[in-house]
């Protein structure tokens, strides 16, 4: 299986303390870059969400956000520090005592530091649960990848099989462009009224058919087709791979362009290129 580097994925988490929401989204990229959105508060789990692209993925730049809001009405047992609202208490009857009218207010002492706190949130167990949904996020991520890739090698796929056919194409009309070149020439030289040796004219031919022979590019082209197809069946990051068969395909288009002295060998020579490039831009997507 091949994979996309465009792809997308969303996922909404709710809970007691709030909501969480994943988003990522990749394009295309030489090597694996990944950035991230994350509140404040949540910052310190960038090292093991990049660790897991990184055991995910292989290329692409990689973009990830989390969006979170609290829970306002999950308020937490409120805890009160009896021992230091005695001591503030006894400390203001002392100095009632010695005539000092202090006029100790309760909510005054309830708001001395330390008298009474809010439970905090267990933030552990909370970045467990959105750690879980990144998790399943990226399954879907990966997901997205997948399906996007498998879109992509039946494209290429119809190329190659339309490389083929030109490639057949051609092979199927050389005997006839040999045919047509030599009689052509025969021609022109009857014309002239030129008197031609046999032999000379049999080693002409010879070195025609040499110069106008693709036997070998249509071999190859044949061959990098079978090569291209291995490398989309293995699956994988095989996206490099097939950018470099891009370029051994174009070698061979152009230089059968180069050897053509008939207009439907050129004209299958310009489809191959066309075929080629619209191959090259879907495999700058793959991984």
């Amino acid at each position: 299986m091949i994979y996309s580097m465009t792809a997308f994925a969303r996922r909404e988490c709710k809970a007691n303390w709030g909501t969480a929401v994943w988003e990522i989204r990749s394009v295309n990229q030489r090597f694996l870059e990944t950035y991230f959105r994350l509140p404040e508060q949540f910052k310190g789990m960038e090292p093991v969400l990049r660790e897991r692209f990184r055991a995910a993925l292989q290329r692409g730049k990689v973009e990830c956000a989390l969006r979170f809001t609290a829970n306002e009405h999950a308020v937490g047992t409120l805890t009160l520090n009896e021992d230091l609202a005695k001591q503030i208490m006894h400390a203001a009857d002392w100095v009632q005592s010695h005539g000092q009218s202090t006029g100790v207010n309760p909510l005054d002492v309830l708001r001395w530091p330390g008298v009474i706190a809010a439970e905090e949130a267990d933030m552990d167990a909370i970045q467990g649960d959105i750690l879980a949904e990144f998790d399943a996020t990226l399954g879907d991520f990966l997901k997205s990848r997948a399906g996007e890739g498998a879109t992509l090698s039946q494209l290429i796929e119809q190329r190659l099989v339309n490389i083929a056919d030109e490639v057949d194409k051609v092979s199927a009309h050389m005997p006839e462009v040999i045919k047509w070149q030599k009689d052509k020439i025969l021609a022109r030289f009857a014309e002239a009224n030129i008197e031609l040796d046999p032999t000379r004219v049999e080693q002409e031919m010879i070195m025609l058919a040499q110069k106008v022979d693709v036997a070998e590019e249509l071999d190859r082209l044949k061959s990098h087709i079978n090569e291209t197809r291995k490398i989309l069946k293995k699956g994988g990051a095989v996206g490099r791979r097939l950018d470099f068969m891009m370029q051994e395909f174009n070698r061979e288009s152009n230089t059968l362009g180069s050897k053509s002295i008939n207009i439907d060998i050129t004209q299958s020579a310009v489809e191959l290129k066309v075929l080629i490039e619209q191959m090259r831009e879907q495999i700058a997507n793959i991984e």
